[in-house]
């Protein structure tokens, strides 16, 4: 009996580390098939979910309750699982160079709870290598024992898309590879107890780790284009999502839109292929053009804000600006890598330090990460101005007289209203005279 039929049977141990947006879903899923133990080493992380609490709001308090996860922050309990998946964040470095701290951090603890037989997979985002030549070392050394021996090791990219209720685990394919042949065939089928939608196993990690990369460097292009464009189209007093609407009827048209691109994925995995080519004596020119049109879009919505106040006839100094939403993303409570940030800093160039609410937004990570406060959105009064920043659905439900409500009780004329995600009707605001602009 190999190591797939005894996970089936229940007589061995699936283990994930990492209980975040995307290694929390994954031991909840596999929870259903098979015997799971949950470890972060976050000890409150792990208390929220033993009393039935999902911070990250991606399956819900409910499901939590009803798990059968063994939640622990105690590593000792890695010893009694075999097949170990490691999903801890991969972020960057403020110089763009990839942070492999956390995935390093993580093969030191399985190596030290490592036993004969066991295969790691590891889910974290890296760039083609980062597996085999510094992962494995890991857990050589701390195990004592020997990759291809001992254990086996595989890869098998995240696609979770936090906040995403269509796009989940089980119905997206799982992309999958082994050291071997041997260990292919055991991550695949372990996989495929939980992913409805299939896998396809790769030819090798290499190849799995760049699929990943590339995915995400590709929407990164995509969108940059976009922005190029809205800039461009701004120029020309012409509304891009107008243009795009209308491009969008051709049937090979990619449905892509502009905004701030932020998140653990998109902004950040570009620079981990951009890293690795670098070092093979390649610079790179589309994806890190990209980039750069990408990270610079916080200041020309400010830019453009500074504008629209002064044609209002409202003094820059003394505007009263308010941000509706901080996350990365619509209907999700992850403000990591968030760029509506840099909208921040850049109004606080110009004397201005806004008002920022967000109920959707996970309050304390906030506070620790960028010393940021929120206010209810009940609170937001007496505006210059409006930045909705993020498309969660309390905000595409705010009705135009909720926005007269968040305004000084003035003129139209001097009210501004800045739509990132395109997600007010335009017409309806300029009608009424609001100085109404958009990506």
């Amino acid at each position: 009996m190999n190591l797939y039929e005894k996970i089936k049977n229940k007589q061995e141990k699936i283990s994930l580390i990492g209980l975040g947006y995307v290694g929390m879903p994954i031991a909840v899923a596999f929870a259903k098939k098979a015997k799971v133990i949950g470890f972060d080493i976050s000890q409150e992380k792990v208390n929220l979910y033993k009393q039935g609490i999902d911070p990250t709001k991606e399956v819900g308090d409910e499901v939590i309750k009803e798990t059968t996860v063994e939640f622990t922050s105690d590593e000792k309990k890695l010893k009694e699982a075999k097949f170990h998946i490691v999903a801890v964040p991969t972020p960057v470095n403020s110089d763009h160079t990839p942070d492999l701290k956390p995935v390093e951090s993580a093969s030191r603890t399985v190596g030290r709870n490592l036993t004969k037989g066991s295969i790691v997979v590891f889910e974290s985002t890296v760039y083609p290598g980062v597996t085999e030549e510094i992962c494995i070392p890991i857990l050589e050394k701390e195990s004592g024992l020997k990759c291809g021996k001992d254990f086996k090791v595989g890869y098998s990219p995240e696609r979770i898309n936090p906040g995403d209720k269509v796009h989940r685990l089980e119905t997206i394919v799982k992309v999958v590879s082994g050291m071997d042949e041997e260990s292919l065939d055991v991550i695949a089928r372990v996989y495929e107890l939980v992913v409805d939608a299939g896998v396809h196993r790769a030819a090798s990690i290499k190849v799995a780790e760049a699929a990943k990369v590339i995915e995400n460097s590709q929407r990164d292009i995509n969108i940059a284009f976009m922005n190029e464009l809205s800039i461009i189209f701004n120029k020309m007093e012409i509304d891009t999502k107008e243009v795009l609407e209308a491009a969008s009827t051709k049937w090979n048209f990619l449905n892509f839109s502009p905004g701030l691109v932020g998140g653990h994925c998109i902004g950040v995995d570009p620079y981990y292929l951009t890293y690795k080519a670098e070092q093979m004596g390649y610079h790179s020119q589309i994806i890190l053009s990209g980039r750069r049109i990408n990270d610079d879009m916080g200041k020309y919505v400010v830019e453009n804000l500074i504008k629209n106040l002064i044609k209002a006839n409202v003094p820059v100094k003394e505007a009263k600006v308010a941000i509706l939403g901080f996350t990365f993303k619509e209907n999700c409570p992850d403000t990591r890598n968030t760029r509506v940030i840099d909208i921040v800093e850049e109004l606080k160039e110009y004397g201005i330090t806004p008002m920022i609410a967000d109920p959707q937004a996970d309050a304390e990570e906030a506070k620790h990460e960028y010393g940021i406060t929120f206010d209810e959105i009940a609170d937001v009064q007496e505006a210059d101005a409006i930045v909705v920043a993020v498309g969660h659905d309390q905000f595409i439900n705010l009705s135009q007289e909720d926005f007269d409500k968040m305004f000084k009780k003035e003129s139209n004329e001097n009210k501004v209203i800045i739509d990132i995600k395109g997600i007010l009707n335009k017409k309806e605001y300029e009608e009424v005279g609001y100085k109404y602009w958009r990506l």
